[in-house]
């Protein structure tokens, strides 16, 4: 059985020998950081449950963490994009903390650092960041990712002020919804990988977590989540660990994309020997157009992220040749040169989370500005690609 509170926004939910009180909060309260501190310290609780992963508990707790981020390590696994997605969200609420003097999951922190004080065990029971995002990029069709993304990134560079819609629905909401508020109103899938997905996922851990044998658990929730874990806690999760498994899977990829690239090289490859076959100059000409089309948008790329002249001596000189080897990009080459000749100080770690809230910040870092030597010379790189790809079959038809 359930009882819910609204103008505290407490639901109280008993399953089994464990009763989980639930508390919403606001992102941008600082009415909610009282509340859960006043709720924390009541002494009633034996656990503390919070709406962090583990990565955003370490960046609430450890605001040093990014300093020992090994960005080539990032690069080589190709977390590049991921990495600068989760710097474009942080950078979204350090605009909401700006505007509002309060920095948004203030409130998970204080529960966090409230149970630590009072000898409470404190549960991390949010999916992983990376993996939620990765499913919303999975799960979409491929023709929206594009305007997820440019959504995303016009929420970071953006200096406007918040609008008050936007406000009532952090209050009211989740931060990722917030953030792709107007995809997730038109999106089934994108409101159910925010949002739904992860209250059954919360719901999930927190039944896993019970299992300890603890009696009275306080789980510090934003306030959209609360009738979900409710409903999911009073409807019952047989399988916990399963429910987790499930949720924390990423979808696969489809196949086409991973053979579209060897396809390109075979054609590419084809069109060279074709050429050559009807005469040394054709073949010629065509290696030309392919070395000056591909190298010059990649080194294009790497003029506008403002990278180090030789990066983009090298881009150019890379982009042909990794264009015809599928299984090393271009992006990698270039990131990686711009690293080796302009290595970020501590300095550009210890500022990263403040300067990517600004568009000049980007390029003046040098952590967020090898980020984007490696999207933009990739993208660079794919775009030389086809169009040098279609520019060699057009000589030979």
């Amino acid at each position: 059985m359930s009882e819910a509170t609204p103008e505290q926004l407490i639901r109280r939910v008993a399953v089994g020998e464990t009763t989980f009180t639930l508390l919403g909060t606001a992102h941008v309260s600082s009415a909610s950081v009282a509340d859960v501190e006043r709720e924390v310290g009541s002494g009633r609780y034996d656990a503390v449950a919070v709406e962090l992963c583990d990565s955003r508990y370490r960046t609430l707790t450890q605001p040093d963490s990014l300093e020992r981020m090994d960005l080539f390590q990032i690069l080589r696994e190709g977390k590049a994009g991921m990495v600068a997605a989760s710097l474009a969200l942080g950078a979204y609420q350090q605009r909401l903390a700006e505007q509002f003097g309060i920095r948004p999951g203030a409130e998970m922190e204080a529960a966090a650092r409230g149970a630590r004080q009072s000898g409470y065990p404190v549960w991390l029971i949010d999916r992983e960041i990376g993996t939620t995002l990765k499913r919303v990029y999975r799960r979409v069709p491929w023709w929206q990712r594009a305007a997820l993304l440019s959504g995303l990134l016009a929420s970071t560079l953006s200096r406007e002020r918040i609008e008050a819609e936007d406000i009532e629905r952090l209050k009211q909401g989740d931060m990722l919804e917030s953030t792709f508020a107007e995809f997730a109103e038109r999106s089934a899938v994108l409101y159910d990988s925010l949002i739904a997905e992860r209250d059954r996922y919360m719901a999930a851990r927190l039944l896993e977590e019970a299992r300890s044998g603890a009696r009275e658990v306080l789980a510090v929730v934003g306030a959209g989540h609360l009738a979900g874990i409710a409903a999911a806690l009073e409807q019952g999760i047989e399988d916990p660990v399963g429910v987790q498994r499930e949720l924390d899977r990423v979808p696969p990829g489809a196949r086409w994309p991973r053979v579209i690239p060897w396809v390109v090289v075979a054609v590419i490859l084809g069109g060279f020997a074709i050429g050559f076959s009807r005469s040394t100059e054709l073949g010629l000409q065509l290696v030309l157009d392919w070395v000056l089309i591909n190298g010059g948008l990649c080194a294009l790329g790497a003029l506008l992220a403002a990278a180090h002249p030789l990066t983009v001596i090298t881009s150019f000189l890379a982009a042909p040749l990794t264009s015809l080897n599928p299984t090393i990009g271009a992006g990698f080459v270039a990131a990686g040169a711009e690293l080796a000749l302009r290595r970020p100080q501590v300095r550009d770690f210890r500022r990263l989370r403040t300067d990517v809230t600004r568009a000049r910040g980007w390029w003046h870092n040098r952590v967020s500005r090898t980020l984007l030597v490696f999207l933009f010379t990739t993208i660079g790189s794919a775009a030389g690609t086809y169009l040098a790809g279609f520019r060699i079959l057009g000589q030979l038809v």
